[in-house]
């Protein structure tokens, strides 16, 4: 009997159980999809981690990568954050509640959570890279698992307010005690209360501690590039810095060879990495 489970290569059927958009501009889609299968959803729930991602595909449409923005526990759905960029992304914003949508996933190694036990840790997002980051402050909110991390600062930029996402969620944060929430828009606006600047030098005015502390970094290649040097001056080790280089992949599954920098697939070996782990690698970042 041909069993598909044992096929990467065929996608799982799922549906969308919800789609909203994220920004006032309608440029930032949120799709919450639900399993078609059982064991498709009880297979995926056992090996996902935060910072995975998934290859999306509509059928004659193509197929794309995006980072998942959910925490397991946060129901038996898997939500996206997609950006309206090309013909498979405007594809994606057409759908609507009811459609069908094809899945190969949870692809990648995600963050290594059980290695930041008892750390401090520091979250630092800009654009729609915040989804994964998302996915992992999500995981740690559980109450199951808040207690096995020691301080929590999020520090998250967007170009401006109306491209915040998951505003409300967020908002809340705010008034939590478990976590430390910094926002941050480029420009400055009338109704805005939080930072105004850059992320990296939100890094720099927030000024974090390095001491017994992780960092991760996801956001468009120049947020990175310039937060990373921010993160060394403040004392933070490469080792103890993480980045996902997810925008960088192509076919996630170690095949096509378009990812790879040096002996890494940034799909299979990433898309997290260690500051240390890039720097051992040839410079074509």
């Amino acid at each position: 009997m041909h069993n598909h489970n044992h096929n990467p290569y065929e996608p799982m059927p799922m549906h969308i159980a919800r789609a909203y958009y994220e920004s006032n501009d309608r440029s930032l889609k949120t799709l919450e999809l639900v399993f078609d299968r059982d064991a498709d959803r009880e297979k995926f729930f056992r090996s996902y981690n935060p910072g995975q991602f998934c290859q999306l595909s509509i059928f004659g449409k193509g197929e794309a990568p995006f980072g998942i923005a959910s925490a397991a526990w946060e129901g038996d759905f898997v939500r996206f954050t997609i950006q309206k960029m090309g013909t498979f992304t405007q594809a994606v914003h057409r759908l609507k509640t009811g459609d069908s949508i094809g899945m190969r996933g949870p692809l990648g190694n995600g963050f290594p959570i059980d290695d930041w036990y008892h750390k401090n840790l520091v979250i630092i997002g800009g654009g729609c890279a915040f989804s994964t980051l998302y996915a992992l402050t999500k995981h740690i909110q559980h109450p199951g698992n808040r207690p096995n991390f020691n301080e929590l600062i999020v520090i998250y930029g967007a170009r401006n307010s109306g491209l915040c996402m998951y505003k409300n969620d967020i908002q809340s944060w705010h008034d939590r005690d478990d976590l430390e929430i910094h926002q941050a828009i480029d420009v400055p606006e009338d109704t805005w209360l939080h930072h105004v600047g850059y992320v990296p030098d939100v890094v720099k005015e927030v000024a974090p501690s390095a001491e017994n502390a992780v960092a991760v970094v996801c956001g468009p290649p120049i947020m990175t590039k310039f937060t990373l040097p921010a993160l060394t001056e403040l004392n933070f080790p490469p080792e103890a810095i993480f980045t996902s280089l997810e925008k960088r992949m192509k076919c996630g599954l170690g095949k096509c060879g378009r990812c790879n920098i040096g002996s890494k697939y940034i799909c299979k070996d990433g898309p997290v990495f260690s500051l240390a782990e890039l720097q051992s690698l040839p410079a074509d970042i």
